[in-house]
């Protein structure tokens, strides 16, 4: 066995743009020539060709380095190449096999894509033959990937819009600054309350970059568990750990040519903060209970409703990771500080929302509006939209959801319009628009026919 690395070509993010993958290649045959023929074919397209002559040797090298894809003789001495594919498969390998042999017939064929093959060809081939077998190949892997990643996401970027949403100076010059980073291929850091939005200058920071044709992956760092977490965004190896009976590529390999976005990045552990400063600094990843050094071509975003600066001098935060992902900084105002964009926000939920959810638009009179523009929004746009959601269900604003969690600083805060009385009346409108139907209102307003008694008794109603 022996292992082909060819020299770095300064032109490897030319060759993505040509549509040839960063890729690591294992050739698997018995004939010098033809491992030969593929290694001169494949070295100047792709990252790296290995070579191997057999199956054992085949193995023993990928021990020791990631593959994307092997190319693998079937008439192998000792394994042959459908048994060390079933084998492969068996123990986790998820990567792409092409097979290919000189003596083949139907019941091969199907025997080699049963045990796993990605593609099949007959001995002799011709460059273009290998060349559009490979192409398939990624392309099927880069699907694949985009499946995984949109199962993964699915969820939290259900109504994800990559626009930033206002007029206000605050919005206009965060836009600005997006514009001005996403070019680059810096890290950044996003630094905000919860619910400003950090996902959404994210996505938009990756669609405005050259990077905008691979995987925007999300992760939020605070929704899993510490021990899970290494493995999560690395991957891991078979047995690695108790439970872990197959091999599972990370987060960082999900994201190849793409954007990883750790959300909540303060709530990693010191211990594993040390592994992502090293795998920043080279580039390069190990799965857990591997050993084997992975090469990663990512760009990083980092988010944080906490203020690093201070995580750093109480020792909950590296300083070291910080200034590394520091690089360049975006600071998302808070929705309080830029109320005159709630009008523009409102109206972008409902016509976002309307139609997914198969809801009439939302009519608000001049109070309610001005209702909005009073609240302080501890939850920021996200509150907002969550409102709007919950109204356009119920069909009308619903005022009382926020009237309970403003009920405590509403005292100290005064108010152009009464919220006693807007809320009074909003309450009345819906009671006379179902005839006094007190359950039908409740449903309505969001709230228990008990509270609703409540207030009607407060205020002397039947």
């Amino acid at each position: 066995m022996h292992n082909v690395t060819p020299t770095p070509h300064p032109a490897d993010s030319a060759k993505m743009a040509e549509g040839w993958p960063y890729w690591s290649i294992l050739v698997v045959d018995d004939e010098p020539g033809m491992r030969n023929f593929l290694v001169k074919t494949l070295g100047p397209r792709c990252q790296t060709v290995h070579e191997a002559g057999s199956a054992e040797d085949g193995a023993a090298l990928l021990r020791d380095h990631h593959v994307d894809l092997i190319i693998l003789d079937i008439a192998l001495p000792g394994m042959n190449g459908v048994v060390w594919l079933k084998d492969l498969r068996e123990h986790g390998y998820t990567g792409q096999v092409i097979l290919i042999t000189a003596f083949a017939d139907l019941d091969t064929a199907i025997e080699a894509l049963r045990a796993g093959a990605s593609d099949f060809i007959l001995k002799p081939f011709r460059v273009p033959q290998i060349l559009n077998a490979v192409r398939r190949c990624y392309e099927s892997a880069r699907l694949a990937r985009e499946n995984f990643v949109l199962r993964h996401t699915l969820a939290r970027s259900q109504f994800a819009d990559n626009g930033l949403v206002g007029r206000s100076t605050q919005i206009a010059e965060l836009s600005a600054s997006v514009r001005r980073v996403a070019p680059v291929n810096s890290t950044v850091l996003l630094q905000g309350e919860s619910g400003t939005g950090k996902e959404l200058v994210a996505r938009a920071l990756h669609a405005l970059s050259p990077r905008a044709h691979g995987p925007f992956v999300p992760v939020n760092c605070a929704s899993v568990s510490p021990e899970q977490m290494e493995s999560e965004l690395f991957g891991h190896a078979k047995g690695a750990f108790a439970g872990a009976t197959r091999a599972r590529d990370g987060l960082f390999y999900y994201a190849q040519g793409g954007t990883l976005f750790l959300d909540e990045v303060a709530e990693l552990p010191l211990a594993l903060q040390a592994t992502l400063l090293r795998a920043l600094e080279d580039l390069q990843i190990r799965p857990v209970g591997s050993q084997q050094l992975l090469p990663v071509n990512v760009r990083i975003i980092a988010a944080t409703n906490r203020d690093l600066q201070q995580e750093v001098a109480e020792g909950r935060f590296r300083k070291d990771l910080y200034y590394r992902l520091q690089v360049v900084e975006l600071a998302l105002p808070p929705l309080r500080e830029h109320k005159e964009d709630i009008p523009d926000l409102v109206q972008h939920f409902t016509s976002q929302l309307a139609p997914v959810l198969g809801a009439l638009p939302l009519q608000l009179t001049a109070a309610e509006m001005d209702y909005l523009t009073q609240y302080d929004w501890p939850g920021n746009v996200r509150e907002l939209r969550n409102l709007i959601e919950r109204s356009l269900i119920l069909g009308t604003l619903n005022v009382s959801a926020l009237y309970a969690m403003d009920k405590k600083r509403r005292a100290a805060t005064a108010a152009p319009t009464d919220l006693h009385t807007l809320e009074k009346q909003h309450i009345l409108a819906v009671l006379d628009s179902v005839q006094g139907d007190k359950t039908r209102a409740a449903q309505l307003l969001g709230i228990s026919r008990r509270t609703l008694e409540r207030r009607c008794a407060e205020w002397a109603l039947s």
